[in-house]
């Protein structure tokens, strides 16, 4: 894994599209490139979440620690996702686990950084959480959907 400073460009993103300048130059400087190998977990379930990421290159699998065995992969996200949400919402920790599946780069940001710009900025704090609301929607459906594919034993319906 490497972390390196960078001029991450979000503008064209569509999960930031709308945003002010201001907002996007703040959110790009409270950003880091972080690479990841193959195989590497991004973060595993029930760690401190501080961060939310962007994906820039490769892809990334969003899992679910299962009771016995391997982790149920719910999604696999590429260039463009938008990864994270437990970073925003008490008790901070990740309710999934993300893994590079193949060699890959995110865009890191800073978590408490973010909340704080939120709670100072109102109209930042909503822009932000209408489109944070939106990915949480959209990723419980996947991981519902998911779930009850993978776990559905025979003749339930």
């Amino acid at each position: 894994m490497t972390d390196t400073k960078s001029t991450p460009g979000i503008a064209n993103n569509a999960f930031f599209e709308g945003l002010d300048r201001d907002m996007l130059d703040f959110l790009e400087a409270n950003a880091q490139l972080r690479r990841l190998a193959a195989d590497e977990v991004l973060f595993p379930y029930g760690a401190p979440a501080d961060a939310f990421y962007l994906v820039r290159s490769g892809r990334i699998k969003v899992e679910v620690a299962a009771i016995t065995g391997l982790p149920l992969g719910l999604q696999e996200l590429e260039p463009g996702a938008v990864l994270g949400w437990s970073w925003l919402i008490p008790p901070y920790r990740w309710h999934f686990q993300a893994r590079a599946m193949t060699d890959s780069e995110v865009l890191v940001f800073d978590g408490p950084a973010v909340r704080a710009r939120c709670e100072q900025d109102p109209a930042f704090g909503f822009a932000l959480l209408k489109r944070f609301s939106q990915l949480m929607s959209e990723r419980m459906e996947q991981a519902r959907r998911t779930m009850m594919e993978a776990w559905t034993p025979p003749g339930f319906a």
